[in-house]
C-alpha cells in the first residue's frame, strides 16, 4: 500500500514538473529575473556580492549552476559592474542580451534548478504529512500543492518566492521535530535548517520570534495538566537556551557561505556600497554596526548579510507603487492580500476551506467537554496544526500591515500550512464516525449508511472537485502567472484586479514577437514591463514608446504591457501624484486588435 501511495505522489510531482517546465519555455524573462540571474552567475564566477545584496544568495546560486557549463561572457568591464552601485538591472540587460550570449538558453537553464527545488519541496511536504497524519491527508495536501495555480506560476522563475516558502517549511518542520524529540541530532538539524532558511530570503528572520512562540507554547501545553511554576520555568529556560543554540548553529551555516560570496569583493568597495545602500535607513546605530562589520576582515561576510537584511527593512517601510482594483498608490491596502488570495487560488481550495472551518466550528459547539485543560490537551496532541495556525496568523498579520503590496507570491509561504489544515479536516469529514453497537433495525440501517455509503458519497464529491482543479490547470496552461478564478474575472480579465507579478511580469514578450513575425510588422512601438529586452527580440523593428510621447501616427502598431496600462488609467489615491501626460489618455475607448499571451495589448492606429 505504501509503495502505491508513494508512486501516486511521485506521479503528481512528475506531472507538476512537466507542467512548469513546458509552460515556462514560451515565457520571456520576468522583471525580477533580470536582476537575479546575473547576480547568481556573478556570485559563482566572480565570488563578488555587489549585485542584488537585498536578497540572500542561495536561490540565485542554485539557478546559476547550469550557467557555468554554457561558456558565457560576463563583461566585468561594463560600468554597471565596475562603477555603478548595485547595477543589477543594467548588468542583467548587458549580461543576458548584449554580450553575445544566447538569452533564451540562459533563461531556460537558470530556471531548471528552481523547478527541481519545487519537486523536492513537494516530496518533503508529502513525506512529513504522511508521517504525521497518514496517506490520504498527505496525498490530498500534495494535490493542492501540485495543482495550485500560484505554485505552478512561481515554481518556474528565478525568484526568491519558492525559496521563501521552502525555507519556512524546513525551518518550522525542523524546529517542531526538535521540540518533539529534544535530542542533540534534532537540535543540530534545526540549526542547519534555520541557517539554510536565512540564505533563501531575508523575510525568514521571522522564524526567530516564531521559534520563541512555539517553544513557550509547547512547554506550557506539556505542563498544563500538572502545572508547577518551578518545573515550567526550568523547562522554559532550557528550551530558550537550546533555541538560542539553534540560532548560533544557523549563524555558522550563514557565515561560510557569505565568506565565499565576498571573497573577491574589494573591502573598500563593500564598505562604500553598504553606506550608499543604507543611506535612508532610519536607525543609524544599526547601519553603523553593519558598515563596521563590512570593513572588518573577520566580520565582513556576516556584515554583508546584515546589510541585506537592513535593506529589506528599509524597502518594506517605503512601500511600492502598485495598481489594485482601479486605484494606484504606494501606501498599500489592508485588503490587498486577502482579496488576491481569494481571487488567485482555486475555488476548490476555498470551498474545502469553508467546509473545514464549518466542521471545526460545529465540533467546538457540539463538544460536551469545553474545559480549558481539554482544549490545551487537543492543542498539545495536535501541535503541528497548532503551530500552523500560529504561523499563518503571524505571517498574514505582518503582510496585511505592510505597505509593500507587490504580489500574492509574498504570502506563498503560508500556503503549504493551509493545505495541511484543509486536507486533514477534509479527510476527517469523509471518514465515517465511530459507532456503538446498534440495538435496533433502524440503527443498523443508519449505521450501514453512515459507515459505508456516506464516505463513498463524500469521496465522490471530493473527486469531482479535484477533477475540476485538474481541468482548470489544463485550461490555464501555459498562463499560470495570470491565473484568476471566476470570482476575480477569470484569467482573461484578472488584470482589472491587479497586475505586476499577479498578472503581467513581462512573460509575454516572445509571444508578442511571434505575433509581429506572423503579421510581418516592420515597425512597432512598445511600452514593455518586464525582464525581457524588446531590442534583442525585435531588432530595428522596435521603437520605444510611452504615454507622453503621444498617439502613434495612423497605420502604426503599438503594444503595451497591462502593468503600465492599468497603472496609467487608475485613480491615484492616498496622496499619490500622477501626471496627466503619463495616463495614456489617447488609449481611452480604443480596443486592442490582439493580446499577446495574457498581458500585452496590441493596437493598430
Amino acid at each position: 500500500m505504501k509503495k502505491i501511495v508513494n508512486f501516486t505522489a511521485g506521479l503528481m510531482l512528475l506531472a507538476m514538473f512537466g507542467i512548469i517546465f513546458t509552460s515556462a519555455l514560451g515565457d520571456s524573462a520576468t522583471m525580477d529575473e533580470l536582476a537575479h540571474i546575473p547576480s547568481g552567475y556573478s556570485y559563482l564566477s566572480q565570488k563578488d556580492y555587489r549585485l542584488n545584496p537585498e536578497h540572500p544568495p542561495l536561490i540565485k546560486d542554485l539557478s546559476a549552476i547550469p550557467l557555468l557549463f554554457l561558456n558565457l561572457n560576463f563583461p566585468t568591464n561594463a560600468a554597471a559592474w565596475s562603477e555603478y552601485i548595485n547595477g543589477q538591472w543594467d548588468m542583467g540587460r548587458i549580461f543576458i542580451y548584449e554580450s553575445g550570449n544566447n538569452a533564451d538558453n540562459i533563461i531556460v537553464f537558470s530556471r531548471l534548478p528552481i523547478m527541481i527545488l519545487a519537486v523536492l519541496f513537494g516530496w518533503l511536504f508529502f513525506k512529513l504529512i504522511q508521517g504525521l497524519y497518514g496517506n490520504r491527508v498527505a496525498l490530498l495536501a500534495l494535490f493542492f500543492f501540485c495543482f495550485s495555480p500560484t505554485f505552478l506560476a512561481h515554481s518556474r522563475y528565478v525568484t526568491t518566492d519558492l525559496g521563501a516558502a521552502f525555507g519556512f517549511f524546513i525551518g518550522i518542520s525542523a524546529y517542531l521535530n526538535f521540540l518533539f524529540r529534544g535530542d542533540k541530532k534534532s537540535l543540530i538539524i534545526a540549526g542547519a535548517a534555520f541557517g539554510v532558511a536565512q540564505l533563501l530570503k531575508f523575510s525568514l528572520v521571522l522564524l526567530a520570534p516564531l521559534y520563541a512562540v512555539f517553544g513557550v507554547s509547547w512547554v506550557f501545553l506539556k505542563n498544563i495538566d500538572n502545572f508547577y511554576w518551578k518545573k515550567f520555568l526550568k523547562e522554559e529556560l532550557s528550551v530558550i537556551a537550546k533555541t538560542i543554540l539553534i540560532g548560533i548553529i544557523g549563524l555558522f551555516v550563514i557565515w561560510p557561505v557569505y565568506v565565499f560570496h565576498v571573497w573577491n569583493y574589494p573591502i573598500e568597495r563593500q564598505v562604500s556600497d553598504a553606506v550608499f545602500n543604507l543611506s535612508s535607513f532610519g536607525i543609524r546605530p544599526l547601519v553603523d554596526a553593519a558598515v563596521w562589520m563590512c570593513g572588518n576582515p573577520i566580520f565582513r561576510s556576516i556584515g554583508q548579510y546584515f546589510v541585506g537584511l537592513l535593506m529589506v527593512v528599509q524597502r518594506a517601510s517605503g512601500g511600492n507603487t502598485t495598481y489594485f482594483m482601479g486605484e494606484v498608490s504606494a501606501a498599500g491596502w489592508p485588503s490587498y492580500f486577502p482579496l488576491l488570495y481569494l481571487f488567485k487560488e482555486h475555488l476548490v481550495l476555498h470551498i474545502l476551506t469553508l467546509l473545514a472551518m464549518a466542521i471545526g466550528l460545529k465540533n467546538i459547539i457540539l463538544s460536551k467537554n469545553k474545559s480549558f485543560k481539554k482544549t490545551c490537551a487537543w492543542l498539545r496532541e495536535n501541535f503541528a496544526l497548532t503551530a500552523s495556525f500560529i504561523f499563518i496568523a503571524v505571517y498574514w498579520f505582518q503582510a496585511i500591515s505592510s505597505p509593500l503590496n507587490i504580489g500574492v507570491r509574498h504570502v506563498l509561504p503560508t500556503f503549504p500550512f493551509i493545505y495541511l489544515l484543509v486536507a486533514r479536516q477534509t479527510i476527517k469529514w469523509i471518514k465515517s464516525p465511530p459507532f456503538s453497537e446498534p440495538r435496533s433495525f433502524k440503527e443498523k440501517i443508519k449505521e450501514f449508511f453512515m459507515k459505508y455509503l456516506r464516505p463513498v458519497e463524500r469521496g465522490a464529491l471530493l473527486l469531482i472537485l479535484l477533477l475540476w482543479m485538474i481541468i482548470s490547470a489544463i485550461a490555464t496552461y501555459p498562463y499560470y502567472l495570470s491565473y484568476f478564478n471566476i470570482l476575480g474575472g477569470g484569467t482573461e480579465n484578472g488584470y482589472k484586479i491587479a497586475v505586476d507579478s499577479n498578472y503581467d511580469w513581462g512573460q509575454d514578450l516572445k509571444r508578442l514577437k511571434d505575433f509581429a513575425d506572423k503579421n510581418q510588422i516592420k515597425k512597432i512601438g512598445i511600452d514593455y514591463f518586464g525582464g525581457g529586452n524588446p531590442k534583442y527580440y525585435f531588432g530595428e523593428r522596435y521603437e520605444q514608446w510611452w504615454s507622453a510621447k503621444g498617439e502613434p501616427s495612423e497605420g502604426s502598431w503599438f503594444a503595451i504591457s497591462h502593468t503600465f496600462l492599468q497603472g496609467g488609467h487608475a485613480v491615484p489615491v492616498k496622496n499619490f501624484k500622477q501626471k496627466f501626460e503619463d495616463t495614456y489618455p489617447w488609449l481611452l475607448g480604443k480596443t486592442p486588435v490582439f493580446r499577446a499571451g495574457t498581458s500585452i495589448d496590441v493596437y493598430k492606429f
